[in-house]
């Protein structure tokens, strides 16, 4: 093996990226439902600290749709981690 790399001269071996572009994209929509869903949680204060304001910190949109964009995105992202995009090579051909 060391007689091919002398043989061949001083050869630029290119490293391959361990994630494709297609997998960053995807893990970029994910981070990005993620920013989103925690920005839906934002807010339900109060100025005045003696008022409760039950509606406004149990709605729908904190308790229930925020937490499923969330959950999304962590799928999302998961998914842009774990699926190989491209390079189907066939060792069966030969």
């Amino acid at each position: 093996m060391a007689e091919n790399r002398q043989k061949n001269g001083p050869k630029e071996e290119r490293q391959q990226m361990v994630f494709g572009w297609d997998n960053y994209k995807w893990m970029l929509i994910g981070v990005a439902l993620l920013v989103v869903g925690f920005v839906l949680m934002w807010g339900g204060g109060s100025d005045d600290p003696n008022v409760f304001n039950y509606e406004e910190i149990f709605a729908w949109r904190r308790i229930g749709l925020a937490p499923m964009v969330v959950l999304a995105g962590f799928g999302v992202v998961g998914y842009g981690i774990m699926h190989r995009f491209g390079n189907k090579k066939s060792n069966d051909k030969k």
